[in-house]
């Protein structure tokens, strides 16, 4: 199964998903629409509604809100994208300008605000204080997480604990809320919900994981940014704390001055260690088992073509080049 066959499963949804987008990004204020409508339609996967819809399918909840809870979690994911972009002073995502580069730091985060303040105004449509609970949680566990690694950029001494409770907060929260907002909606039992929490948290791990791997071993025209953007910015991603356990003393300090520096230009130099430590591997053996697990939550949901989309697009999550 490829990956446009997922997509087409759900097309019927996902084309509702696009439209409500669009009609909710209306705004008296025309700079608010252009900035969202462009950061909206600059080619990204929409995985997170993607998930909203597959799980709301595989568990037979055909309610209209599935559509909105998926457009909530995109709005959300965007808003996070802006600000992300000013406080990494990115100028390339997807292939494209950000928006901060295009029109500067204040619209960007003014924006981005904007649409945080759209998706509460959906949930309150919504009604459920069950729900509101969960996506207010979950932007707020997502904002600790990026407090925490800006905290912590530029900084050597990351655990590998440490590092997985950031990318549980920065990424895998809102696969989270994507799968356990619509099994909460189904008015599912706990032993459901709990599964669609596992799937969501390992899959948004996994994902992550191969992101990070990605920053060393992908193609820059393909992934839509640049090469060594995480050493760039001192993120002291896993194939780096890994290498750092395992490499020798002269290698250890070399990753030591790239993250302390923010070096991208030692990106070569770093390459090698990770290959050569075989800390991309272990790297990518953590992804695979958060794949797994991923695949047990999904067949705990049921037993269909949209439980078997959600496990083709664990496996697909983890055998990507961008």
């Amino acid at each position: 199964m490829h990956l446009k066959d997922i997509y087409q499963s759900v097309e019927q949804e996902f084309d509702a998903v696009n439209a409500l987008i669009f009609d909710q990004l209306s705004s008296r204020v025309p700079l608010v629409e252009k900035i969202a409508q462009y950061i909206i339609e600059s080619g990204g996967k929409r995985m997170r509604p993607l998930i909203t819809l597959l799980t709301a399918k595989a568990l037979n909840y055909n309610n209209d809100n599935a559509v909105k809870l998926a457009t909530i979690i995109e709005f959300l994911h965007t808003a996070t994208l802006l600000h992300d972009d000013v406080v990494d002073t990115s100028e390339l995502r997807r292939g494209k300008a950000t928006a901060n580069a295009n029109w500067g730091n204040a619209p960007s985060v003014l924006v981005g605000d904007f649409l945080y303040s759209r998706a509460f105004q959906m949930m309150v449509d919504i009604g459920s204080v069950e729900l509101m609970g969960i996506l207010a949680n979950t932007t707020n566990i997502i904002a600790e997480g990026e407090v925490f690694q800006l905290m912590n950029a530029k900084n050597p001494n990351i655990s590998e604990q440490q590092y997985y409770d950031v990318i549980e907060s920065k990424t895998a929260m809102l696969f989270i809320a994507a799968s356990r907002g619509i099994a909460t909606l189904a008015d599912c039992d706990e032993q459901t919900i709990n599964a669609a929490k596992e799937y969501g948290l390992k899959l948004g791990l996994a994902f992550q994981l191969v992101d990070d791997i990605l920053d060393y071993t992908g193609d820059a025209q393909e992934m839509g940014k640049n090469i060594g953007d995480d050493l760039a910015e001192g993120k002291p991603t896993l194939p780096l704390i890994q290498a750092m356990q395992v490499g020798s003393e002269e290698q250890i300090t070399t990753i030591r001055t790239a993250i302390r520096k923010g070096d991208g230009n030692m990106i070569e130099e770093v390459i090698n260690i990770v290959q050569s430590t075989g800390a991309l591997a272990y790297t990518q053996e953590a992804a695979e088992r958060c794949k797994d697990d991923a695949i047990k939550a999904a067949k705990q949901l049921g037993n269909n073509i949209y439980c078997d989309c959600l496990i083709h697009l664990a496996e697909i999550s983890v055998n990507r080049n961008k």
